[in-house]
């Protein structure tokens, strides 16, 4: 597994899914209770790669995507939010994908992909993981709005929202997660390794 691969693959999936979801997205929101709700591409992006390689590694990605998240105009909310959020995302999609196939994600893990990340997940698994984390990260972003007094949203307000964000993000899964799961296994299986035995057998 070429390690600097996966790290660049997912850093460009991951900034791709963050320009599209604060310039594109915003255009076509759907109003839901005076909020425009779009699909949260970054979420998708962490959600696909928790199931392609590691539990630790999806964690540590949700935690930095999060961040730039929480981070990127023009957001109105506490920092850090979104990045606790996309955390937990990462961690329960691939605690629970991972468990299942057999390969837990734990200390070592982290040196090879699961069994899911050599071949393309059955696309039910796909839709369940997306719908899951979405659940999961609209539930902890919202809940630790009300905590930090930093949502002046009420807890009936916020249902429909993460009902009608959880239908979009698993529309959005359609196209996203087989897109970075793909990107992700290619770069970390045969881009940089290959790159650098034709520069060997050049030089």
């Amino acid at each position: 597994m070429n390690r600097r691969g996966r790290l660049i693959a997912t850093l460009v999936a991951v900034l791709a899914a963050l320009l599209l979801q604060v310039t594109v997205l915003p255009h076509f929101a759907w109003d839901v209770g005076g909020l425009g709700v779009v699909p949260d591409l970054v979420l998708l992006v962490v959600v696909a790669t928790a199931v392609a390689t590691d539990t630790r590694f999806a964690t540590l990605t949700g935690f930095w995507a999060g961040l730039l998240l929480d981070i990127a105009p023009p957001a109105d909310h506490l920092a850090g939010r979104w990045a606790l959020a996309l955390m937990v995302v990462g961690y329960v999609v691939g605690r629970l994908v991972h468990d299942n196939a057999g390969d837990p994600g734990g200390a070592g893990a982290g040196s090879r992909f699961g069994r899911l990340g050599t071949r393309r997940p059955p696309l039910p698994l796909a839709l369940a993981a997306a719908a899951g984390g979405s659940f999961v990260g609209t539930s902890v972003f919202a809940l630790s709005g009300l905590l930090l007094g930093d949502s002046a949203a009420a807890v009936g307000d916020l249902l429909p929202v993460a009902l009608i964000a959880l239908l979009l993000d698993v529309v959005a899964a359609l196209v996203v997660v087989p897109a970075t799961l793909g990107l992700v296994r290619r770069a970390a299986h045969d881009g940089l390794p290959r790159a650098s035995q034709r520069i060997r057998v050049r030089a």
